[in-house]
């Protein structure tokens, strides 16, 4: 945790500091808070979770998981003012998603306790979902006039200095070695200030429809690289599960419409 925590602080002070030295606009008063409350959602609480879920399960089922975000962006989307009302066929893609995710748990949950690691994992990443997709429709219809990419950097910051307490308290049990230090700043050049900028500036820019492809790309690359390093768990129920999930995430995208521009 304190190495996600450090992460996000600092590739948000470089951020930062590079958007003050090129002099562009900084977010201030409401703007500022509202754009740092979306950064602790959605990379504060989204990523934590994740990094608790992943200890728990393979990060390439983990990833998998991750994949029924688009269902909660949907959903979160129709239940706030101004959002999209939920049509029958939408309704009918949340449901093959849900049945996706359910077979992805299912080979390993076979004789597992409802109280075990297993479970706590999967409604770990449903909250995670949640929060990340909660923030982002936040920042579509927060309207800022500062550049996305210095918004994405606050978001950064705010998230690492909301949950550094956390992290110290892991401090003593962190592992110091160069492995772990050089895939932590593997994540902060493309992670964070290359990937999560990137993000931000398709969310100002682009439809959640749109966006929300990054969802497809993720877990296939995880699967593939939890499999080939760690030599991670992946059969035929995980695959079909995943081809289940991406069918209910395409009929969702095709029947979903932009949503309402502004939400404070």
């Amino acid at each position: 945790m304190v190495l996600v925590s450090g992460r996000f602080i600092l590739s948000g002070c470089l951020m930062l500091a590079g958007a003050v030295a090129a002099r562009a606009r900084l977010p201030r008063g409401r703007e500022l808070g509202l754009t740092a409350l979306n950064g602790v959602l959605i990379l504060g609480i989204g990523n934590s979770c994740l990094t608790v879920a992943e200890l728990w399960i393979p990060s390439g089922v983990a990833a998998l998981i991750v994949t029924t975000s688009p269902f909660w962006m949907v959903g979160i989307d129709a239940l706030l003012p101004g959002g999209q009302r939920l049509r029958a066929a939408t309704l009918a893609g949340i449901a093959i998603g849900c049945a996706g995710a359910v077979m992805l748990i299912a080979p390993q949950a076979t004789g597992v306790a409802p109280n075990s690691r297993l479970w706590w994992a999967f409604a770990l990443l449903q909250f995670a979902n949640f929060s990340w997709s909660f923030g982002s429709i936040r920042q579509i219809r927060l309207q800022t006039q500062s550049h996305p990419i210095v918004n994405g950097a606050v978001q950064q910051l705010a998230a690492g200095l909301a949950f550094l307490p956390f992290g110290l308290v892991q401090l003593g049990s962190l592992s110091w070695q160069p492995r772990a230090w050089l895939a932590a700043l593997y994540l902060v050049v493309f992670g964070s200030i290359v990937g999560y900028s990137a993000y931000v500036y398709a969310l100002e820019h682009l439809p959640v429809a749109l966006v929300s492809i990054y969802t497809y790309v993720n877990p296939i690359v995880a699967v593939w690289l939890g499999w080939l390093f760690y030599r991670e768990p992946f059969g035929k129920m995980e695959l079909f599960g995943m081809l289940v999930i991406f069918a209910g995430v395409a009929v969702v995208k095709r029947f979903s419409r932009p949503s309402a521009p502004e939400l404070d």
